[in-house]
């Protein structure tokens, strides 16, 4: 099954709508991020989805080009309060748009278990990025045997809501195998961190070298 930008337009208005499931996991990846943010920052986000985190990070950068492949999120992104260096950009990260070695930091967020070929991907942000540019990410890695009760038996009803159109693609990724595409792609990884630790929700920070 390959992702579908359909699947996430029609849900684009809801999920706008829908609050954060778990503040104080997203508060510290804030904090984490602006931390490693580098002055005058040039910066990529991928998958945006309706903006929220561009705009919370907006200040701490020079310039943000925000994307995602769903037209109907970018559509929701833009009709938020926006700010005066975000830019967002109906575009995936294979969008000849998107210029090789402008990027001080390249980052996606509980984006990379939706993307089917993430090797081709890490690939594509190591040649978007300048040279010791930092790739900022965190990813849902449903591979892991850990997941509890709960998320384990989301993991089992998935291919059966993709089959009736409601789930999206998904990959059940493994910490072990994402860092290992995050590296294989060129980069060293320098910070990772779990937040929520369950099911993991894999921080990373990579240095392009």
């Amino acid at each position: 099954m390959k992702s579908n930008p359909d699947f996430w337009t029609k849900i684009a208005e809801k999920y706008a709508a829908s609050p954060i499931s778990d503040v104080p996991a997203y508060e510290a990846t804030m904090d984490r991020v602006v931390a490693h943010m580098p002055d005058g920052a040039r910066v990529l986000e991928l998958g945006c989805g309706t903006g929220s985190t561009a705009l919370r990070l907006a200040p701490h950068a020079h310039s943000i080009i925000a994307t995602d492949f769903s037209q109907g999120m970018i559509t929701q992104a833009k009709a938020r309060p926006g700010a005066d260096n975000v830019q967002f950009l109906c575009a995936d990260v294979f969008d000849p748009a998107l210029e090789d070695g402008v990027f001080d930091v390249v980052m996606g967020f509980n984006l990379f278990h939706l993307v089917p070929d993430t090797p081709a991907a890490m690939a594509r942000i190591h040649d978007l990025l300048a040279p010791g540019g930092l790739f900022i990410s965190k990813s849902v890695c449903l591979g892991e045997r850990s997941l509890g009760f709960k998320f384990g038996l989301m993991k089992r009803v998935i291919p059966l809501m993709q089959w009736v159109g409601k789930a999206p693609f998904v990959r059940f990724e493994t910490i072990a195998g994402l860092e290992a595409d995050i590296t294989g792609a060129g980069f060293e990884i320098i910070e990772t961190g779990d937040y929520p630790a369950r099911p993991p929700n894999h921080f990373v920070v990579a240095r392009r070298v």
